[in-house]
């Protein structure tokens, strides 16, 4: 038989044999070779780009330039950039406030110096913040916009409390406004409030 005569031969003439007969045999497409060489990834290193003037605003020197910068605004009436880089002035203030009382609040315990540190850093930060806060709202009254100012000046004596002198200096804009009635403080000495200033509830932002 065909089939017997094929199982006799050897190996190389099966394979030979098969080839012939029309039954192509299965090869591996790797076999035998060599892999090419691994390459390596194709990554980009990206140098980080330092900002204009080799400072950043997202720290209280900076806060304390973007105040300086919309004072110069306000001395050239341009009241709309005064008004955006005390807007700027406060969101930063007040995000970095927030960050260092976490800090402190972190190191409660664990390191005095770093808590105190970082306290210390947060009165400071909300100082700012509440300063920019307060002289927004003087823009928006030099720009006949009382219902922006308004709310501002609340914020401030809610965090400043009535009897430190911004807290005060807010509610005098208030009885100008005509949006309260009430003298404050209407004589004898007001008790000196130390406490840090606290971080106000999240607001809109105002154009």
């Amino acid at each position: 038989m065909a089939a017997l005569r094929i199982a006799n031969l050897p190996v190389r003439w099966v394979i030979t044999g098969m080839t012939v007969l029309g039954f192509p045999l299965l090869s591996n497409p790797g076999y035998g070779q060599t892999p090419p060489p691994s390459q390596p990834p194709n990554v980009e290193f990206v140098t980080p780009t330092p900002p204009p003037g080799g400072s950043s605003i997202y720290t209280i020197e900076g806060g304390k330039r973007l105040m300086d910068e919309a004072a110069s605004a306000v001395s050239g009436q341009n009241y709309t950039v005064a008004a955006q880089k005390l807007l700027q002035a406060r969101t930063v203030m007040n995000q970095l406030s927030n960050y260092y009382q976490s800090l402190s609040s972190s190191f409660l315990g664990i390191d005095g110096s770093a808590s105190d540190s970082s306290r210390r850093r947060a009165l400071e930060s909300a100082q700012i913040r509440d300063q920019a806060t307060y002289q927004l709202a003087l823009v928006y009254r030099a720009n006949n916009q009382p219902e922006l100012a308004i709310p501002l000046l609340v914020e401030i004596i809610r965090s400043q409390n009535p009897t430190r002198d911004l807290g005060q200096k807010s509610y005098q804009q208030l009885l100008e406004l005509g949006f309260v009635d009430i003298p404050f403080p209407r004589g004898g000495t007001v008790p000196m409030d130390t406490s840090t200033p606290s971080a106000p509830p999240p607001v809109p932002p105002q154009s």
